[in-house]
């Protein structure tokens, strides 16, 4: 495994992710670009181009990262479909790890503070939005709704433009910059620890509304359609 690196990929969010690293958790090469709805497009040329810019060929993949989300329907079916094709060829465990979680372990990293103080609004449709990092799990919190203020907790928020503070957005967005080292760092952990997924049952999370959410209560619920 030593000549060999890991890839990351996360299609969660509206910028995609890619990554090469090393079997310790450190990145070597990534790449990142506006999804723009043309996941299928774009995603496998650009692994391609980054393999060959490292001057390694796809072979050189020894274990596979890809990101669950929660995000876009269809970005996270392209994401784990590909992640999923490349380890199975390649014969190659695979990990999946929230985007969620690492979103808020590269915020954690970033301010210096503890990753139970951070919280991660991310958006549920075109008004609502998901609260992800809140004790008592993932929740939606209706359009016109903030998440309960406390000195503890430092929010962060990705995607949602108008409808986050401005603050919010600006930590959120250093927090997208270091989603490929989170990625790699929690990814290559899982796998020095044998703790890779059952490629056959590894799905994505995505928050379905409305059967996925009963609004009256806030809960949200994780599709994991094995299908």
């Amino acid at each position: 495994m030593s000549d060999r690196v890991l890839l990351a990929i996360d299609t969660a969010t509206t910028r995609i992710v890619v990554a090469t690293g090393t079997a310790a958790g450190s990145v070597l090469d990534s790449l990142d670009w506006p999804a723009g709805y043309r996941h299928g497009e774009t995603l496998l040329p650009a692994i391609e181009r980054l393999l060959a810019d490292g001057g390694r060929a796809r072979e050189a993949i020894g274990g596979v990262i890809v990101g669950t989300g929660p995000g876009t329907f269809t970005g996270l079916r392209v994401g784990l479909a590909t992640a999923k094709g490349i380890a199975h060829g390649l014969g190659c465990p695979i990990v999946g790890i929230s985007t969620g979680s690492a979103l808020i372990a590269s915020a954690a990293e970033d301010l210096g503070v503890d990753p139970s103080r951070v919280e991660l609004l991310l958006p549920a449709g075109p008004a609502d939005r998901i609260l992800v990092g809140d004790p008592t799990g993932p929740r939606l919190l209706p359009a016109g709704e903030d998440p309960p203020a406390s000195a503890d907790v430092i929010a962060i928020a990705l995607d949602l433009e108008t409808r986050a503070p401005a603050d919010a957005l600006e930590r959120g967005e250093r927090a997208r910059l270091g989603l490929a080292a989170a990625f790699m760092r929690l990814g290559a952990a899982r796998l020095r620890d044998g703790d890779a997924d059952d490629l056959a049952r590894l799905v994505p999370e995505y928050v379905t509304l409305p059967r996925g959410a009963a609004r009256a209560g806030g809960e949200v619920t994780w599709s994991h359609d094995p299908r």
